[in-house]
C-alpha cells in the first residue's frame, strides 16, 4: 500500500506591498536597492512556500504601472501560506534590503501591505492588488485584505468589496 499524498491547498496566500520611491531607479541613491532585485528575486523564487511572482518582460515588477503613480513600485507575489511568507521575509537577504528600506522609500501613512487568500493556481492581478489593498486602508484587516498582525483563514475569502472612497491614494 503506497502512502497517499497530501492534498492539495484549496487556497494559497496573495502578497501586495508597494513603495513609494525617493528616487528614480537609475539614480545612485537607489543603486544597492536595484543591485539586489534578481537575488532577492532569486531567493524568493527557492524559499519554501513560494509559488508565484509577478514580473514584466524585465524580470522583475519595478516598470508594472500601479495607482497610475509613477513613483510607486508594486511587488505582487503567492505562497503557500504565512509562515512560509514570514519565514523568507526575515532572513538572509530580504531582511537586510527590508531593514535599509528608509533609504530607498518615502513612509506614507496609509498601508502598503495587503494579504489576502485566492483559489490555488490564482494569479491575482495588478487591479486584484490594488482593490484588496485599498479595502484594507477603508476597513482594516478583514478576511477580504488583511495583514501579517492580524491574519484570517482561508474560510471567508468570499466576503463582498465594500465601498472604496475616491480619494485613498499614497499620501506622503
Amino acid at each position: 500500500m503506497t502512502p497517499s499524498a497530501a492534498p492539495e491547498p484549496a487556497y494559497e496566500l496573495a502578497q501586495v506591498n508597494i513603495g513609494r520611491l525617493k528616487a528614480p531607479l537609475d539614480s545612485p541613491q537607489l543603486k544597492d536597492f536595484v543591485d539586489n532585485l534578481d537575488p532577492v528575486n532569486a531567493d524568493a523564487e527557492a524559499a519554501d512556500g513560494f509559488v508565484w511572482r509577478l514580473q514584466s518582460d524585465s524580470g522583475d515588477a519595478t516598470d508594472v504601472p500601479v495607482f497610475g503613480d509613477e513613483w510607486l513600485i508594486i511587488n505582487l507575489t503567492v505562497w503557500r501560506d504565512t509562515n512560509a511568507l514570514t519565514a523568507y521575509m526575515y532572513q538572509g537577504r530580504h531582511r537586510e534590503m527590508l531593514a535599509r528600506r528608509r533609504e530607498w522609500f518615502e513612509k506614507v501613512r496609509e498601508a502598503m501591505t495587503a494579504l489576502w487568500w485566492v483559489p490555488a493556481g490564482h494569479r491575482p492581478t495588478v487591479a486584484e492588488a490594488e482593490s484588496r489593498l485599498l479595502h484594507l486602508r477603508t476597513n482594516g484587516p478583514t478576511p477580504y485584505a488583511f495583514t501579517l498582525r492580524k491574519s484570517f483563514p482561508p474560510q471567508g475569502t468570499e466576503q463582498l468589496l465594500g465601498e472604496i472612497p475616491d480619494d485613498l491614494g499614497c499620501s506622503v
